[in-house]
């Protein structure tokens, strides 16, 4: 039941192909159809095996011969197979929230100190009705206040569940100083048509939408979020990989293009990206901004206001450069750099220098992480003027042609709600004077093209940021040689014993040795991920049983690092935001095998005993046992190997552009205000609106932009109110 859910949710586009794989391998004829060849012969009635009846050996060459097959459909199974195998298996948790697994992995599961709270404010609200009640004269209003914070996170005022009974859900609203009217419309089949009037609606709460809802609403305006995802706070928070994705990320954690060329993580819940993101604060490179300016032609990008933008955002995050103690991956790739000359710099990063945790991709456990739950969205709230609806997707953007006018007017949007006490659905229309649309680069232009809008340039464009990785492995005390002694741990092990490789800081370092390849402005930028057991073994190539259970084993002593590609080539997105294609320019190829060489040398310099790449080949070399020759071609070997067609896993954290921000309606959807032409007062929030790919992770790019269009939507509300 597990894997078929994984099917239907993670591979969206590719179940059928799926379900026909599965069910061909059930049976003899499609056994020896799909590739098994003289493998499935036998000198016995019926002569030829089902793949159930194939031996190990037999089995394990006939999924190998898939991975390799010249036949593309043959490859692209077994990339989804694998990827839904090794999520299913390394992330599933039994009733302790324990996978078997995990102790050979080194793994300990959710962070050790957070269960532990966890469990302390658990018994804590178990024997609360022993606490006495506080007197009238007692403290303060937010010294009683602050353990609702921590229980139920900084947006627990303002967050609406549309799941709510129909009647809690009305009250939550008005509770909001929203207005509320319920009618039953012929248009809508005589189904209750709920109204709800504000000054703004934002839909999606990410970086643009939740920057967005908190200037309006710190301005005086009454601002409605709608939110596709749930709201998680602190301690509802499970830190499990297996639950976190289902219910934190776009197409539950592996959403992917429509060949499984590329996967897409993308957040989908309150807060967005910057609730599961890994904490990287970068502003937008000077050599962006003036190709955007100069070749774009978008004065915005040197204006004053983008400037104060750019300073206002790191200031509302707190963004900061200062290292405590630097996490495992980031230890390695910064030796590694300063072994080989090669630039290294310090990331800037949203959370303050002491915050080691490498669990913030599953959401953050105590809010150092400054994501727009913790800063936009908390202003709004704060404010009293604004509110999130929660666990509903906005269907339709409404808009209209008034009289003497030579271009519709956006008049709010519409989303449905199931009642809980019946099977009826109730239709949701949200009256607003200024229509925000902020759902990400792969959501926004599935619902302007679901809402009519008819700008061909809506869902092109679309860039990634394409990203491949490199490993290298670690042995702590435990598998060096049993001769050291406790006293040459400090001396040999390196990193130290202690650090595991999903802990610390996600980004606390970052390469620049090839970010500009040809002095073009278009390069790769190397970093380092976030990997827990389940994404770590969808990654990792699988040659045989053995192989794989040898990798997983030093799980917490391998390191990886990446690089991504600002790229050249782009994608599209159809009327579904699960439906992308992309292509990779030739370019950006190179640049991620140059990236691959550089990776292979820094882990080498760092001290790694083995490295090798996630090509599907499986080849790795020791470092330790080899001569410089063979290290050379090693290296230039993997380096020079095929990125495309199934070969390596391509990643993508980062969707950009499929709504692209220009000076005209022919090669762009919104101008530089990002209103869109088409529609007035339908403005655009969030990474869909960039010109081009911009090299670095977008966060502080997203809201600085984000930062001008509330501005530009304050000064459409100005002119509303005066006419």
């Amino acid at each position: 039941m597990k894997l078929g859910r994984l099917i239907s949710q993670r591979l969206r586009h590719n179940v059928v192909l799926i379900r026909l794989f599965l069910f061909m391998l059930s049976t003899r004829l499609g056994t020896l159809i799909f590739g098994s060849g003289i493998r499935s012969i036998s000198y016995r009635y019926p002569f030829f095996y089902k793949f159930s009846e194939l031996s190990l050996e037999r089995r394990q060459h006939y999924v190998l011969s898939l991975a390799t097959s010249w036949f593309f459909l043959f490859r692209m199974a077994f990339v989804g197979v694998k990827l839904l195998i090794s999520i299913a298996y390394f992330t599933q948790v039994d009733e302790n929230e324990d996978n078997p697994s995990w102790k050979a992995l080194g793994y300990c599961g959710p962070d050790p100190d957070f269960l532990s709270k966890k469990r302390n404010d658990s018994t804590t609200q178990q024997l609360g009705y022993l606490t006495p009640k506080p007197s009238t004269n007692s403290p303060t209003r937010e010294a009683q206040e602050q353990p609702k914070e921590d229980l139920y996170g900084p947006l627990y005022k303002g967050i609406i569940n549309a799941k709510y009974p129909q009647d809690i859900f009305i009250e939550s609203l008005k509770r909001n100083g929203f207005h509320v009217s319920v009618k039953r419309k012929k248009m809508y089949r005589q189904k209750p048509v709920m109204t709800i009037q504000c000054d703004a609606v934002v839909v999606g709460s990410g970086s643009g939408g939740g920057l967005v809802a908190g200037v309006l609403a710190s301005a005086g305006y009454k601002v409605l979020v709608v939110e596709k995802g749930d709201y998680f706070a602190r301690n509802n928070l499970s830190l499990l990989e297996g639950p976190t994705l289902d219910q934190m990320y776009e197409g539950a954690g592996l959403l992917s293009t429509r060949d499984l060329g590329v996967t897409i993580l993308a957040g989908s819940t309150v807060g967005g990206g910057s609730s599961i993101n890994w904490s990287a604060s970068i502003r937008t490179p000077p050599h962006v901004i003036r190709e955007w300016v100069h070749e774009n032609e978008l004065e915005i990008f040197d204006s004053h206001l983008f400037k104060e933008a750019l300073d206002v955002v790191c200031q509302k995050m707190e963004v900061q450069n200062d290292i405590g103690d630097e996490g495992f991956n980031n230890a390695v790739l910064r030796k590694g750099c300063n072994e080989l000359g090669y630039p290294i710099v310090d990331i800037p990063r949203n959370a303050s220098s002491d915050h080691y945790c490498g669990w913030c991709c599953l959401g953050c456990k105590d809010g150092k992480k400054k994501g727009t739950c913790e800063t936009w969205l908390k202003d709004m709230i704060d404010s009293g003027n604004g509110a999130v609806i929660s666990g509903c997707e906005v269907t339709k953007v409404l808009y209209e042609r008034k009289k003497g006018r030579i271009r519709d007017t956006a008049k709010g949007v519409m989303f449905k709600i199931n009642n809980s006490k019946s099977s009826d659905q109730c239709y949701v229309v949200v009256e607003a004077k200024a229509t925000v649309v902020a759902c990400g680069a792969l959501s926004t232009p599935a619902l302007l093209r679901n809402s009519g809008l008819k700008n061909p340039n809506i869902g092109k464009n679309l860039h990634l940021h394409p990203v491949v990785m490199a490993w290298g492995y670690f042995p702590d005390m435990e598998t060096l040689s049993c001769l050291m002694t406790d006293e040459d741990d400090e001396g040999k092990v390196w990193p130290e014993k202690y650090k595991k490789s999903y802990e610390g800081g996600i980004m606390t370092a970052m390469s620049t040795v090839i970010s500009d390849t040809n002095k073009s402005g278009y390069g790769a930028v190397i970093q380092t991920p976030s990997l827990h057991p389940g994404l770590f073994s969808a990654l990792m190539p699988w040659t045989s049983g053995s192989d794989i259970k040898q990798r997983m084993t030093k799980f917490s002593r391998t390191a990886h690092i990446f690089a991504l590609a600002r790229d050249i080539g782009s994608g599209t997105i159809s009327s579904s935001p699960y439906d992308v294609t992309y292509k990779m320019d030739n370019t950006d190829e190179s640049n991620l095998k140059l990236g691959l060489e550089k990776m292979l040398r820094i882990l080498a310099a760092a001290g790694a005993e083995e490295i090798g790449t996630q090509h599907c080949s499986g080849e790795s070399i020791n470092v330790k046992k080899v001569s410089y020759h063979e290290f050379e071609d090693f290296v230039k070997r993997e380096s020079s190997k095929a990125i495309q067609g199934l070969s390596v896993p391509i990643s993508s954290a980062h969707q950009m552009g499929s709504c692209k921000m220009g000076v005209s309606p022919s090669n762009s959807v919104v101008n530089q205000r990002g209103e869109s032409w088409e529609v007035e007062g339908l403005y655009l929030a969030d990474s869909s609106v960039f010109p081009t790919a911009l090299g670095v992770n977008p966060m502080v790019t997203i809201q600085a932009i984000s930062y001008c269009t509330a501005h530009s939507v304050l000064d459409y509300l100005k002119r509303k109110k005066k006419r």
